[in-house]
């Protein structure tokens, strides 16, 4: 069964740097076959997508609002894939998921996503 696990999350300061951590089990394709996706959901708000990385890693895309201060980055070969967030602002606080998209190319929407992790919490605060 496909499983993913986020890990990494935490309280950091404003200005501050996490990285969160996705590690995959249970593919029925290779893991490289898979687009893996960073969304995020804060109390009251929708779902949105922060960062996208193709199955091979050669493409990756950004929300607007995370854009200079994100990078998405996998290691196929531990079938791991990492989100290093830099100059966190307090609106950067959420619960982090993961998800992989049985497709090597990304989307922007959470419905192609098919498999998701059980999310980590981050909290920018002062």
């Amino acid at each position: 069964q496909l499983q993913l696990v986020e890990s990494g999350g935490g309280l950091v300061q404003p200005g501050g740097s996490l990285r969160l951590s996705c590690a995959a089990s249970g593919f029925t394709l290779p893991y490289y076959a898979y687009a893996i996706g960073w969304f995020r959901q804060a109390p009251g708000k929708e779902r949105e997508g922060v960062s996208c990385i193709s199955s091979r890693g050669g493409s990756t895309n950004y929300a607007d609002s995370v854009k200079g201060r994100f990078t998405i980055s996998r290691d196929n070969a531990k079938k791991m894939v990492y989100l290093q967030m830099n100059s966190l602002k307090p609106e950067d606080t959420a619960v982090y998921y993961c998800a992989a998209r049985r497709w090597p190319a990304c989307a922007v929407s959470a419905g192609d996503f098919g498999s998701w992790g059980q999310g980590t919490q981050v909290t920018v605060s002062s």
